[in-house]
């Protein structure tokens, strides 16, 4: 495996800000309507079962993490570096959770599961992958 050359001390790269900025919005296209009308909006989607509670729950969770996300751009490094470790921890158990309940409910899922699963494997790598270059 090629290791990943560290970037200097104290620098947030342009890509990284950039990664946060598309965090942001896809956190807030799926958060919003998550918040307002969970049962619509996973319906349309084609998930089976909605509970509102719990769907206003991650969309709480979306909003925090994607706001954050916008509201750091101009942050210094350590602040990125505490971030993309929130950002791999909430991706990391998301992606666990899922597959979980993917697995063990296999006749019952839709394809939009399995879909933000992979949406989230995808953040979980870009943000491992930055973490491992950046340094405070």
């Amino acid at each position: 495996m090629k290791r990943l050359r560290k970037l200097k001390p104290g620098v947030v790269p342009r890509p990284l800000k950039i990664w946060f900025l598309i965090h942001f919005v896809v956190d807030i296209l799926f958060a919003l309507p998550l918040m307002v009308a969970p049962t619509a909006f996973l319906s349309a989607l084609g998930w089976k079962v909605v509970d509102p509670i719990a769907s206003r729950l991650v969309a709480a969770a979306l909003l925090g993490i994607g706001i954050e996300s916008l509201l750091s751009v101009k942050s210094p490094a350590p602040t990125f570096v505490g971030l993309l470790n929130l950002k791999i921890i909430w991706s990391s158990a998301a992606i666990a959770g899922l597959v979980v309940s993917l697995v063990f409910a296999a006749a019952q899922t839709s394809r939009l599961a399995w879909a933000v699963a992979g949406i989230f494997l995808m953040f979980d790598i870009v943000w491992i992958y930055w973490r491992r270059r950046i340094d405070e």
